[in-house]
């Protein structure tokens, strides 16, 4: 279902965020991972005018996964900033990615590692999206990885939304193994 109708509005800002999955000759997978702001206006910042159109922040990040989704390098850069010479220093502090997996606590760790001073705001939320956008891009290839080991636990998708909670009818009908009946109250 669509969303309703807007109220008469006017556009002001455009942030896009985009992340393209590839996978490598050499078996691990790239997330190329963009965000990128642009006003409808002119804008003055401290550092100088910025002409409407012109990105205000164009912020790349790429991680490297092996096929357990572990993060085994990382990379950001830093195209377009508002503070030039300053904000675009702090790529190298998103090595501190490395050794993180994206399938266990990765947002948590994430903070710990990389908020406020310590990183990018910009960045470290672009950083947030790549489990999920990671689970959509190489699902069906962790899912054969998993299916051929015998002794994989519960789908890590599993009781992570609304559809797919445990006591919920799509867990019934396609995770029979692992639903739990709602207990009438």
């Amino acid at each position: 279902m669509p969303l309703s109708p807007p109220a008469p509005r006017k556009p002001r800002h455009t942030r896009a965020i985009s992340v393209e999955a590839f996978a490598r000759d050499d078996g691990l997978w790239d997330l190329d991972a963009c965000i990128r702001d642009t006003k409808t206006h002119d804008i003055a910042l401290p550092s100088g005018a910025r002409p409407a159109g012109l990105p205000v922040h164009e912020l790349k990040l790429r991680v490297t996964i092996d096929r357990d989704m572990n993060i085994v390098d990382a990379e950001a850069a830093s195209d377009a900033v508002p503070y030039p010479g300053f904000c675009d220093t702090i790529a190298p502090a998103y090595k501190k990615l490395i050794g993180l997996s994206l399938l266990k606590h990765f947002r948590l760790h994430l903070k710990d590692r990389l908020s406020g001073v310590l990183g990018c705001t910009h960045l470290t939320e672009l950083a947030q999206v790549l489990p999920t956008a990671a689970i959509q891009a190489f699902a069906d290839d962790a899912m054969a990885n998993r299916a051929a080991d015998a002794s994989a636990g519960r789908p890590y998708e599993l009781d992570r939304c609304h559809a797919l909670r445990l006591d919920g009818p799509a867990v019934e009908t396609y995770y029979p193994r692992w639903s739990l009946k709602a207990v009438p109250g």
